[in-house]
């Protein structure tokens, strides 16, 4: 599967012998571009991702991202429909065929609700969290990190089912670290690959001798619920005026008094948010945690944060 791709003609490309036409672009970034694209058989839309292989190392990559996906079948986790490596004069392009999801990104939920002057129900705010957590608790449970979660990398279907995506940053879960040169190495990694203002105090400073394992995904998620509750990250405004995300992360999160979700969530949030990784939770506390506080949630709405 996935070794097969043809351009037939202007507006369609066929992967795996079947025909997909082109309906229109959906987003662009440094090295890849994504494309609506609408199935000839099936009539449904699917996303094409499509990766610039611009030397071995990134078509390796590419090839990895390929191998996440098909880690997983998770309702929590995007799936892959087909793949295909296209080479043209000299130059290879990765094409993922990807599930199309409309609503969109988290993010742009919470964007919609910040613009409205509105916030999250904590009842709606629990369920997706909590399937944010299965998607990661799955991910864990194989031995990997996702490394680079954040609210644009959370898709929302219609019925607020939360699905991770962008799994190029993925890699194993445990990192040993021997060395200055090594230590180097993982935090320049990490300043490629891991959002600033999501990404995990210890991949700032790396030790020359630690151990880094999937806590980095525990803090990173912790900065998705804040911006859950907040309508933005705790470190964004941080990153957008220059000022220093690195030392801005050695304090404790600040939650403002202005907060109306329960005490629950505010003690969840503070308990995912620590510093020192060896304090931290794992992803299996953090899902039971938040069913114990689907339990107890109430139905009421949180009009303002």
């Amino acid at each position: 599967m996935g070794q097969t791709l043809c351009i037939c003609s202007r507006g369609s490309i066929t992967i795996d012998n079947k025909k997909y036409y082109f309906v229109q672009k959906l987003d662009e970034g440094g090295f890849s571009f994504v494309d609506l694209v609408e199935g000839a058989k099936d009539g449904r839309f699917y996303a094409l991702k499509k990766i610039l292989c611009h030397d071995r190392q990134a078509r390796q990559e590419a090839q990895s991202e390929v191998e996440m996906h098909q880690l997983f079948s998770h309702p929590n986790i995007l799936g892959l429909v087909s793949f295909a490596f296209m080479e043209s004069g000299g130059k290879t392009e990765a094409w993922l065929l990807l599930p199309f999801i409309r609503k969109g990104t988290l993010w742009s939920v919470l964007e919609k609700l910040r613009d409205k002057g509105s916030s999250m129900p904590e009842k709606q705010l629990l369920q997706i969290f909590a399937g944010i957590c299965s998607g990661l608790k799955a991910i864990h449970d194989k031995g990997y990190a996702h490394r680079d979660l954040k609210p644009t990398n959370v898709l929302l279907d219609e019925d607020n089912k939360p699905v991770l995506m962008d799994l190029g940053s993925m890699n194993r879960a445990r990192i040993e670290v021997k060395g200055s040169r090594e230590a180097m190495t993982v935090q320049d990694w990490a300043a490629q690959r891991c959002t600033i203002s999501y990404r995990a105090p210890e991949l700032f400073n790396v030790e020359s001798h630690c151990i880094i394992d999937e806590r980095t995904d525990i803090w990173s998620l912790g900065c998705v619920l804040y911006c859950m509750m907040m309508l933005e990250g705790p470190y964004d405004l941080i990153f957008q005026k220059g000022d220093s995300v690195a030392l801005a992360v050695q304090n404790p999160v600040s939650i403002p008094p202005s907060c109306r979700y329960s005490e629950g969530l505010k003690v969840l949030l503070s308990s995912i948010m620590v510093s020192n990784p060896q304090e931290r939770p794992n992803i299996g506390w953090v899902l039971d945690q938040v069913q114990d506080l689907q339990s107890r949630s109430p139905n009421t709405q949180t009009n303002m944060v």
